[in-house]
Parts: C-alpha cells; sequence; structure tokens
C-alpha cells in the first residue's frame, strides 16, 4: 500500500502546480439528502479533473529520472492531464487516442501542447501502442490510474479534505479504475482511519464491485453508461488490492441517479460537473450513503463536458 508519507510527499511535490480546490455546501441538497454535505470541487481543478493530481506527481517523476518525453493512453481527462503537465515541465508529449474520439476532447488535448496519435478504439489497443511508442523513443509511459506514483498524488485530494473539513463521517468518490479512491484510501486509512470511505460505480460499469463480490479481478464488457470517465472494464492490480484491502463498502447507483445530480449540480448549485464527476454525489442523494444528520464529503472529480451532451443529461420533467 501506497504510504501516508507517499502522499504528502506528492502533495508538497504537487501544490504549487495545482489548485486547493473549495468545498462548496448547499442548503437545499442538505435538505434533500438529511444529511451535511461537502461538495469537493475538482471540476475547478487545472484541466477540470483531479487527473492533473497524479499525471503531475507521475510526469515529475520521470523527469526526475531524466524523461525528456511521455505518452499515455487517452482521449479523456488523463490525456488532458498528461499533456497540460508536460508542457508546463518543458517535456514532449505524446496521447494515444480512439479512431472515434470526441472533437472537443483532441482540441482540448492540443490545447494543451501534446501531439495525438490514433489508435483502434479499446484501451487494449491504445495502451500498448503508448508503451511501444515511450519505449522506442526512451521516454516515460504515464498509466491512467495502476501506478503508485499517479495513485499518491490523487490521494492528495483526501489531503486537502481533511485539512478543510477536520471532523467528517464519510467520503465518497467515483470509481473507474481505482486511481482516485485508492489514493483517498492511502491517505485516510493511515491518518484517520475511523472515517468510511464509499466508492460508487455505475450499475452498468459495475467491473470493480463484481470484482469485491468474487474476491478477485472480474473483468466486464463495454458499457456506455453516461459516466464516460468510469467506463472501465477490470480494475488495475495496484488499486484492486488497496480497494479489496481497505475500502469500508462500495455502492451502484442507475443512469438516472446520475442524471438527477447532475441537473441538481447545474440547476441548483450553477455548477458544470460532468456525468463521472456527478456520480459520487448521485449515491448521497439516492439515500444509499451516510446516516441521516452525518457529515460527508462528496468528490465532484471532473467537468469535461461535451456541451452537445448537455441536453441528453438534462431530466425532463412535468410541471
Amino acid at each position: 500500500m501506497i504510504s501516508l508519507n507517499d502522499v504528502e510527499k506528492a502533495h508538497k511535490k504537487i501544490q504549487d502546480r495545482i489548485h486547493m480546490t473549495p468545498i462548496l455546501t448547499s442548503s437545499q441538497l442538505n435538505k434533500h439528502c438529511v444529511r451535511e454535505v461537502f461538495l469537493k470541487a475538482e471540476h475547478l481543478q487545472k484541466t477540470g479533473s483531479f487527473k492533473i493530481r497524479g499525471a503531475t506527481n507521475a510526469v515529475m517523476q520521470a523527469v526526475e529520472t531524466g524523461a525528456s518525453f511521455v505518452t499515455a493512453a487517452s482521449s479523456g481527462n488523463h490525456g488532458q492531464a498528461v499533456a497540460y503537465t508536460a508542457s508546463k515541465l518543458g517535456v514532449s508529449a505524446v496521447i494515444i487516442v480512439p479512431e472515434d474520439a470526441s472533437r472537443a476532447k483532441i482540441a482540448a488535448i492540443k490545447d494543451y501542447g501534446a501531439e495525438i496519435e490514433y489508435c483502434g478504439k479499446t484501451s487494449a489497443e491504445r495502451i500498448p501502442r503508448a508503451k511501444q511508442l515511450a519505449k522506442e523513443r526512451n521516454g516515460v509511459y504515464i498509466p491512467p490510474y495502476d501506478d503508485a506514483a499517479v495513485i499518491a498524488g490523487q490521494g492528495t485530494i483526501a489531503l486537502e479534505i481533511l485539512e478543510q473539513l477536520p471532523n467528517l463521517d464519510v467520503i465518497v468518490a467515483p470509481v473507474g479504475g481505482g486511481g482516485l479512491m485508492s489514493g483517498v484510501l492511502c491517505a485516510v486509512k493511515n491518518s484517520k482511519p475511523g472515517i468510511r470511505v464509499v466508492g460508487v460505480e455505475p450499475e452498468s460499469a459495475n467491473d470493480t464491485y463484481l470484482s469485491l463480490q468474487a474476491g478477485k479481478i472480474t473483468a466486464i464488457s463495454g458499457t456506455s453508461t453516461i459516466a464516460d470517465g468510469l467506463r472501465t472494464t477490470q480494475p488495475g492490480d495496484l488499486t484492486f488490492r488497496i480497494l479489496q484491502e481497505h475500502l469500508d463498502e462500495l455502492v451502484l447507483v442507475t443512469e438516472e441517479e446520475i442524471k438527477e445530480a447532475f441537473q441538481f449540480l447545474l440547476e441548483r448549485t450553477k455548477q458544470l460537473v460532468e456525468p463521472s464527476g456527478a456520480t459520487a454525489l448521485a449515491a448521497v442523494m439516492a439515500g444509499k450513503v451516510g446516516e441521516p444528520n452525518e457529515r460527508v464529503a462528496v468528490v465532484l472529480s471532473g467537468g469535461n463536458v461535451d456541451l452537445y451532451q448537455i441536453a441528453t443529461l438534462v431530466k425532463k420533467r412535468n410541471v
């Protein structure tokens, strides 16, 4: 397990390169949930998601070992984070993206200074190519989640939450590949083990849930969940071991529950949060996490929404 010291070292290393994101509150949300809910606003982070934390720690580590070139396999938040960080550190980057990647995401990665290479439509095709390219050009491949430096970087979220909210009962975060949740667990369970940590997955992207139930890594076929940042087919080797040992609970949410949280955030708090980023809140709003009057911190993990997608995410209401 990554130690608390590893997370603290990562925080010291990256804190001048990231935002300490604010905690947002809503009296209407508290009333709806019958809990004190505190929203960790990682959608307001640089590059629009928590991914910048792990990417910064990992790319800085690569540069410290002499790397002048990095690769990543991602068309989304991880790719943008690696591209941004590489540019700021003066190293070149190539992001391997799927052939059907959205134009908006490709434009963002290019704007952050990275080259783009298209490869297939699945991560099983992209990741080997990214690793191969890193080897060919004597560079370093930056994994999206199953990496100690990445996990330690993501864990800095928890250090900030514990500083901002000293008296908490529960921390809730979404689970995709498990990097974010692993980092949170490494920080919290080594410092304040009495705080419960709960993960949330979409029902249709429940690879970690099934893996925990089976006691071993269990893959699923592709999913079309609106929470596109959580569309992994199985947890990572390292992340799964951490979650298996330390996660208090993992709950599932429906697509409608994710939409409800997305719409509440947009309509009532004026915050544009991507469906993946709203997934943890969806579980709290649906009454699946926490007890009445508990203090619950929820990680809003990202805000990179395709603007043309918003209309499909808003539920129609009868007046």
